[in-house]
């Protein structure tokens, strides 16, 4: 497959700085060329210890996204640059983190969680939907969901493996929920939240190196 764009391109392309992390996280860019926008990340500035555990978080999330190809609420058209860089299309939207409590209404939260149903089903886990900086609200109202570094396909998963990794993802979207508009949660999943959190005691990963993420700076989409 022939690449849309190449490492030397950027050089003729309209780039922004989105954010740059700290150092274990990707820079990342808004890139315009040739009429298309894009995402891209890029761990090329990053000592080499964090490039080698970064080639594989860019290759499991290449193949996470490739597993949700036209499924509306992800970026599609996701390839890799080179072993230290890849590009999304860009998603244009605000982060939930950057958007006032009253914008966020239950039919929102509603499909946050349909939406990561979907993405169960094509058997790809996110494991860090509880971070507002990974879900975006688009121009027309509806969620997307960005950032698959920390992806994993389930399908060879046991099933008690597959089920609470899952679980861990619609608490996520659960954990908004009662953020925001806790009346209109239900009982079902106010339970099933208390349930999940109770075992999410002991999940003990944070962010893709077993760290924290650095909270990222306001932007306007991914």
């Amino acid at each position: 497959m022939t690449m849309p764009f190449t490492r030397d391109d950027l050089a003729r392309a309209e780039v922004k700085l989105q954010r740059n992390g700290r150092l274990f996280n990707a820079r990342v860019t808004k890139v315009t060329l040739d009429g298309k926008v894009w995402t891209v990340k890029d761990f090329s500035d990053r000592p080499f210890y964090v490039r080698w555990v970064a080639r594989f978080l860019l290759a499991r999330e290449l193949k996470a996204l490739q597993r949700l190809k036209g499924i509306d609420g992800f970026a599609e058209d996701a390839f890799r640059l080179d072993a230290d860089c890849m590009a999304v299309r860009y998603i244009d939207g605000r982060i939930l983190l950057d958007i006032p409590k009253d914008e966020v209404t239950p039919t929102f939260l509603e499909q946050l969680e349909n939406l990561t149903r979907r993405m169960h089903e094509a058997g790809i886990v996110h494991l860090d939907i509880r971070s507002k900086s990974n879900v975006l609200m688009r121009p027309n109202g509806t969620p997307a969901i960005i950032d698959f570094q920390a992806g994993l396909c389930t399908d060879a998963m046991p099933r008690w493996l597959k089920k609470l990794l899952e679980d861990i993802d619609i608490s996520g979207a659960y954990k908004k929920w009662r953020e925001y508009h806790p009346e209109s949660m239900g009982e079902y999943r106010k339970h099933e939240l208390e349930r999940i959190n109770g075992i999410r005691r002991f999940w003990v990963l944070k962010g893709y190196f077993g760290l924290k993420k650095k909270k990222p700076t306001k932007t306007d989409g991914v």
